[in-house]
C-alpha cells in the first residue's frame, strides 16, 4: 500500500512537472508573439504629470491620492470628468483616457481608491462598496465642489459610483449630466468564477481570500520568483484582462498595476464584491445620459452583468465591443476614448434641449475595433515578410557555403 501510494506521489509529482513545463513553453511562445506586437504602440509612455495632487480625507480618515488635470481653455460651465478606477488598479489605468479627455478641454480628476495605488490601505471594517461612494463623495467635495460632471467607473470603479448614486442622489441630480459604466456590474454574484464556471469558480471565490491573508505576511518575497516566473505570470494576466493580441510592453504594464496590490488588500475586498447589490442605486439615472460599455470576452465581469444594468435604464446606450477583454480601457483606448467624448456630447444636447435620457429609445451596438485589427495585421505580416527575408537571405548564404566547399573538393 505504502509502495502504491509512492508510486501515485511521483506519478502526480511527475504529471505537475510536465504541466508546468508545458505552462512554461505555452508561455515562452505567447511572449514571443507580444514581443513581435509591441510594434504596435512603440511610442507609448505609461507616465503623466498631473497638473495638481491632492490629498483628501476620506470620513474614517484613509487619505486618498487624488490628481487635476485642468486645460487652459476650461472653465467652470463646463462638466469635469471624474474616473474611478478598478480593483486591483491604481490611477495609471485610465493613462489613454485622461489624454483624450485632456485634449478634448474637459477637466479630469483621478483618484486611488483606498488600499489601491497611493492612498492609504483602510482596515477590513471599511474594505466596502458602501464607503468607496463615500469616498468618492469626498473626492469631488474636494476636487471638483462645483460644475457639471461626467462620473467614468471601470469595474470596482463602477460600483463605487453606483453606491455614490444611492448616498448622494442630491448630487446625482444636481450635478451629473452623464454617467459611463466600463466591465463593471451591479451585483457580485458569479463575479469571482474567473471564468471557470459555477462549481469551480465558487470555490476559488471561497478559498480566495483565505488563501490571500494566509499569503500575504509573504507578499515581500515573491520579487524575485515574480523574475523568474515572469512569463508565466504575464500569460495568466494576458488571459483574464485581454481577448485580443496585444504587446508584451502592455501586458508588462498591466501585471505590475495588479500585483502591486498587497494581498491582503485583495482579500478584504473580495467579499465586499461578491455580497454587493446596487441595482435599487441605478433608479436615480433613469433620466440621466448612460453609457455602457463591455468586452464580449471579458471574463471577470461577463456580458450578462452589463445587460442587467442596462435593462434597469430604458434611455441607456449600451456598446459591446468584440475582440475585448476586461481592461477595454487599455485594449481598445480609441474606442473607448470616442465613446466617452460622443457621451458627453449627447449629454450636453440632452442639457441644451431639456431632453431626458429616460425618454429616448435604449440603444445596444456591437462594435468591432476595425483600425487596430487592421494594426495587428500589418504587424504580423510585416513580421512575416521579415522572416521570409531572413529564410531567403540564410538559404542563400548556405547556398555560396555549399558551392565553395565544392569548389575546394574538386581541387583537391
Amino acid at each position: 500500500m505504502v509502495r502504491v501510494g509512492r508510486a501515485i506521489g511521483i506519478g502526480a509529482a511527475a504529471a505537475a512537472a510536465a504541466g508546468a513545463a508545458a505552462a512554461g513553453v505555452a508561455a515562452d511562445r505567447a511572449a514571443a508573439d507580444r514581443r513581435r506586437l509591441d510594434a504596435l504602440d512603440p511610442h507609448v509612455d505609461f507616465r503623466h504629470t498631473p497638473d495638481v495632487e491632492l490629498v483628501v480625507v476620506a470620513t474614517d480618515s484613509v487619505k486618498l491620492h487624488v490628481e487635476v488635470d485642468t486645460p487652459d481653455s476650461w472653465n467652470v460651465r463646463q462638466p469635469t470628468v471624474v474616473l474611478s478606477h478598478g480593483f486591483c488598479l491604481s490611477i495609471p489605468s485610465w493613462i489613454f483616457q485622461r489624454r483624450a479627455l485632456l485634449d478634448a478641454g474637459y477637466r479630469v480628476v483621478t483618484w486611488d481608491q483606498r488600499s489601491h495605488g497611493r492612498s492609504d490601505v483602510s482596515d477590513a471594517e471599511h474594505s466596502t462598496i458602501e464607503q468607496l461612494g463615500q469616498d468618492l463623495r469626498a473626492v469631488i467635495d474636494s476636487a471638483c465642489p462645483e460644475g457639471p460632471l461626467v462620473l467614468v467607473g471601470h469595474s470596482m470603479g463602477g460600483m463605487t459610483t453606483m453606491s455614490l448614486v444611492r448616498h448622494h442622489a442630491d448630487l446625482v441630480r444636481e450635478r451629473v449630466m452623464a454617467v459611463a459604466f466600463i466591465a463593471t456590474s451591479a451585483n457580485g454574484e458569479g463575479l469571482t468564477d474567473l471564468g471557470f464556471g459555477p462549481l469551480v469558480g465558487r470555490a476559488i471565490g471561497q478559498a480566495g481570500p483565505r488563501l490571500l491573508s494566509r499569503l500575504a505576511p509573504h507578499q515581500r518575497w515573491l520579487g524575485p520568483v515574480r523574475r523568474f516566473g515572469k512569463t508565466v505570470e504575464d500569460s495568466v494576466v494576458d488571459r483574464f484582462s485581454y481577448d485580443s493580441p496585444v504587446s508584451e510592453k502592455l501586458v508588462r504594464f498591466t501585471s505590475d498595476l495588479i500585483l502591486a496590490t498587497p494581498f491582503e488588500v485583495m482579500a478584504a475586498f473580495i467579499p465586499a464584491i461578491k455580497g454587493m447589490d446596487e441595482y435599487e442605486s441605478l433608479t436615480a439615472l433613469v433620466d440621466k445620459e448612460v453609457l455602457v460599455v463591455n468586452g464580449e470576452g471579458d471574463l471577470l465581469t461577463p456580458p450578462k452583468h452589463s445587460a442587467a444594468i442596462v435593462e434597469r435604464l430604458p434611455g441607456s446606450e449600451h456598446v459591446v465591443v468584440r475582440d475585448a477583454g476586461h481592461l477595454i480601457m487599455l485594449e481598445h483606448p480609441e474606442l473607448v476614448n470616442g465613446q466617452l467624448l460622443d457621451l458627453i456630447s449627447r449629454a450636453a444636447v440632452d442639457l441644451e434641449l431639456g431632453v431626458a435620457a429616460g425618454a429616448k429609445p435604449r440603444v445596444r451596438r456591437f462594435i468591432t475595433d476595425i483600425a487596430r485589427g487592421r494594426r495587428v495585421r500589418g504587424v504580423r505580416r510585416d513580421e512575416a515578410a521579415e522572416r521570409s527575408q531572413e529564410r531567403a537571405a540564410k538559404a542563400a548564404r548556405t547556398k555560396v557555403k555549399r558551392a565553395g566547399s565544392t569548389r575546394r573538393r574538386r581541387r583537391s
